[in-house]
């Protein structure tokens, strides 16, 4: 039986938990609690915006939650022995949600508070709540569909180093100078509204909440990367940068489609997770793993055996401009002829959006060669579907 070593309150925010945890990387927070290699231990969660998301049916809520406060994280978690160079070894062992809050929120953000991946389609906000039963969930918000969950953690990652940090901060401040005034913009920079720091105080909060690292892109520490199938039974082989690794982990989701295309992209949710560490000595040389984790996934996937497949290429949507083997652009238009196909089955741009995001669809880069079109596909489970979602002859 595992330990919980970290725990947290669902009814406060994380900067009144007894131990707060953070929403910053930076080498300087102090570890919450320290184990040992080949330990095992739960923690538990809030949801990413840090409960600003109610179950009810106001998308208002979407449109106003502060940004600068994601993600909330619970650790750091520090690995005794770890050092830089070493590889971290986490076993993803189990995950769930708590029982006294059975469902979890999906939300399409504004374009002007921190957009989506299809922000120019869908620039307004909207919110879907999906109640969980056992493995599955359904939504008031998106009727007509049941499906399977793939829980994950959204974010999981270690600490930078100081150097490391200060090249995050300098090459991102560097792409938002291409474009200062863009809507969102081209990064998020560190910013000291809303900002927690674990037990940092006086001095050292306000140098390292200058400092700070957002927590919204993944970055060569892991960070939020939202890959699905970093799931249950899951082992993630982290770089350490600083001593003891400074794990942290948040951004539950409950079920989540490739790409997490509406931003808040999840089935998100507070919950726990269960884990396990170890440390490979010198690691990073070893295995010549240098830049970014690398993660063996899990044999827990939903047996989806049948799907639609959407095609799309690297021709813009709207000005019929042709890109040169770009794949975010044959993406979008992937999911964005799944959505049009939706709505022919009664579905609403927006529930067909968050539908691609919720449900355990595959996103997959077909040909990134043949000159000029990359081609990109979006797969959709057919069996999620209360009736038969194929194209058919005639009236039936």
């Amino acid at each position: 039986m595992s330990e919980t070593l970290y725990k947290v309150d669902i009814s406060q925010s994380m900067d009144k938990q007894e131990i707060p945890g953070h929403n910053r990387w930076h080498p300087d927070i102090p570890p919450a609690f320290s184990v040992n290699p080949g330990q095992q231990f739960k923690m538990e969660c809030l949801d990413w915006t840090d409960g600003q998301i109610n179950n009810n049916d106001d998308g208002t809520e979407i449109r106003d939650v502060n940004l600068n406060r994601v993600h909330v994280l619970s650790g750091p978690v520090e690995v005794k022995g770890a050092e830089p160079g070493d590889l971290l070894v986490v076993d993803i062992l189990d995950i769930g949600s708590f029982d006294e809050h059975p469902w979890g929120f999906n939300g399409i953000f504004a374009k002007e508070n921190g957009g989506s991946f299809l922000v120019d389609h869908y620039p307004e906000a909207n919110k879907s709540i999906w109640d969980f039963h056992g493995i599955y969930t359904t939504s008031r918000h998106v009727p007509g569909v049941k499906f399977a969950g793939v829980i994950h953690p959204g974010l999981i990652g270690v600490a930078p180093s100081h150097d490391l940090l200060m090249e995050w901060n300098r090459r991102e401040a560097a792409l938002v100078d291409e474009d200062e005034n863009r809507v969102p913009p081209l990064a998020n920079l560190p910013d000291e509204d809303s900002v927690v720091l674990g037990t940092l105080e006086g001095e050292d909060f306000r140098r390292v909440a200058k400092e700070g690292a957002r927590t919204v892109p993944p970055r060569e520490n892991g960070g939020n990367c939202d890959i699905k199938n970093l799931s249950l039974g899951s082992r993630v082989y982290f770089p350490v940068y600083v001593d003891g690794a400074n794990l942290s982990v948040g951004d539950l989701h409950f079920s989540q489609g490739d790409g997490e295309i509406t931003f808040c992209g999840g089935i998100e949710m507070p919950g726990w997770i269960e884990l396990k560490v170890d440390i490979i000595k010198n690691g990073m040389e070893k295995h010549n793993i240098q830049r970014n984790p690398v993660f063996q996934p899990g044999p827990m996937d939903p047996q989806y055996s049948e799907y639609l497949v959407f095609e799309g290429v690297s021709v813009h949507e709207t000005t019929g401009k042709q890109s040169y083997l770009d794949a975010h652009i044959a993406y979008r238009n992937a999911c964005l002829n799944a959505i049009d196909y939706l709505k022919t089955l009664g579905y609403t741009g927006e529930q067909a959006y968050m539908l691609l995001a919720t449900a355990p669809v595959e996103g997959r880069i077909n040909g990134i060669v043949d000159i000029p079109n990359a081609c990109c596909t979006v797969s959709i489970p057919t069996a999620i579907f209360d009736k038969n979602i194929l194209p058919k002859k005639g009236l039936d």
